[in-house]
Order: structure tokens, then sequence, then C-alpha cells
């Protein structure tokens, strides 16, 4: 069962999403449950700490009065939950750029200012939640995992295209279907980790065998399933053309 969060310094506010969660987790039978609301960031951190298991987060930005916003929050919890969902409810509409820079990987925003669309937001992130859940039981998914900063991520293996080094010492750029993340580390120890599934196809660059989508051998390129291309070394022209 996934918990559930609310953290709201608006009274009002925090009871209608409280009332409306309830409603739509009872109603269709989600596996998830409310274990805390409040508008207190520090009481959730410490509910989260000592539940250490994914949890669903739904987050003010402005916490009036308290010592982080929820950014900051969002920072804490994925300290502690590295693969739990964060949803922004917010009167701010545009928060993408936001979120990218604090490294938080926010599932939705949501816009508070208008009840309706606040309901419908709630009962979407639900929907989108328990379909991803069910999903990754499904496919019982391997993970790639990473730390950026003080955040551990965790990335899908079958959504890597290809591992680059960046010119900088013990840096790599990790290269997914829709995202680019920067870490250290050192492409021989992950050629080594990452077996078969993966190719050192140049120097530069390590790819994801399976989201190969074509090969220019004119340009000694390839061409990625997400449209992203890289260079392959003379010497790899055979093996490429053998897989």
């Amino acid at each position: 069962m996934l918990p559930v969060y609310i953290c709201e310094d608006d009274a009002s506010v925090l009871a209608v999403q409280k009332e409306y969660l309830e409603k739509q987790i009872l109603v269709e039978g989600y596996d998830m449950e409310i274990v805390l609301c409040s508008g207190h960031p520090e009481k959730i951190i410490e509910a989260v700490r000592k539940n250490p298991r994914r949890g669903v987060y739904f987050l003010d930005v402005e916490l009036k009065g308290e010592p982080m916003d929820g950014f900051a929050l969002g920072q804490e919890i994925r300290k502690l939950d590295s693969r739990g969902f964060l949803v922004y409810v917010t009167a701010f509409s545009d928060l993408a750029f936001e979120t990218f820079r604090y490294h938080l990987e926010a599932l939705d925003y949501i816009v508070k200012g208008d009840p309706r669309r606040l309901q419908d937001g709630l009962k979407h992130c639900l929907e989108i939640i328990t379909e991803r859940v069910h999903k990754e039981k499904g496919e019982e998914r391997e993970y790639f995992s990473l730390k950026v900063l003080d955040v551990v991520k965790h990335v899908p293996m079958d959504e890597i295209m290809f591992f680059e080094t960046t010119g900088r010492t013990h840096r790599l750029e990790l290269h997914a279907k829709n995202d680019r993340i920067d870490f250290i580390g050192s492409m021989g120890e992950l050629e080594e980790t990452l077996g078969d599934k993966f190719l050192r196809i140049h120097r530069a660059y390590l790819v994801n065998v399976g989201q190969i989508a074509e090969l220019d051998l004119k340009h000694r390129e390839i061409r990625m399933k997400n449209g992203e291309t890289c260079m392959f070394s003379r010497n790899m022209k055979s093996k490429l053309l053998s897989l």
C-alpha cells in the first residue's frame, strides 16, 4: 500500500484535498492510504523517515512561516524516497524549470485556484500513479542507480539510450528517453558492470544495444530510438552489423 502525504499551509485547501483524495481512493479501490496531512514540512520528513517506503506526496510550494518551501521539502523527501511520486499543488502554473533545477522529477503541477481543476488534477495523478505502479510490477523492470548531489536516482534500464563522456575528469552523462543526467563515474567500470546489453562503440560512447534504431555506415553514426545520434569507431562496424 502506498502511503500518501499532504503538506499544505492553507487549512481550507488542505481539507478539500484530503476529502477528495480519500473519496477517490475509496471509490476506485486504489492501494493507497493517507497517512499524514500537515502544514509543517518537518512533520512530513519525520514521518517519511520513520516509514521509509515509496510514497505519494502532494506538496504546496509556499509554506508561510516555515523554515523551508515545497522545493526544499521535495529535496529532503528525495533523499529518503528516491522513487516516490511528487505532485506540487500550487498557485503558480509554471514550475517545470524550478523542479528540474532542484532535481525533483515532479509528476505533475496542479493549480489550486479553481476547485474543479484541482479535483481533476488530483484524480488524474492518482490514475497515473496507479498505472505506473501496475506496469512496473508486471514488467519487473531493472533500474540503474546513480547519485546526483544528495539525491539517488533510479533510471529504468530500458529507458537508457547511452552513456557519454563529458570531457571533464570522472564525469559522465546519461542519455535517457526523456532526460539527461550528469554524474560522477567511470566508463570502463560501467562497461564491465552493465554487461552485454550495452556496447562500447567509441571511447566516448557506451550504448544500449536494444535502443539502436539504425546505422549510418557512411557517416559512422548510430541513431537511437529517441532520435539522438552518436559516433562509432571504424573497428566497431562489423560488430554492429552482426548485432
